[in-house]
């Protein structure tokens, strides 16, 4: 999948998409706000608001101190 440069709406809609297909299963970590700040060309403050995003689709769980991970059961996009 190719990688979007954008905002942060572009982002979790990627995220969202790799964690649909399988690319980062139920229970698993995801990389770190800055490794995805990263691999994505955007700010951390792009990152926690795709995140914010996602938490608020179900998708993601952030555990402070613990980082985030795919929640168990998807929630509906």
């Amino acid at each position: 999948m190719p990688i979007p440069t954008g905002g942060y709406r572009e982002v979790a809609d990627d995220l969202a998409a790799r964690i649909k297909s399988g690319e980062y299963a139920p229970g698993e970590r995801l990389p770190t706000y800055n490794e995805l700040a990263d691999l994505y060309k955007v700010s951390v403050t792009t990152v926690q608001r795709a995140i914010i995003v996602l938490q608020t689709r179900g998708l993601v769980v952030g555990l402070q101190g613990r980082g985030l991970w795919v929640a168990e059961e998807l929630g509906s996009p």
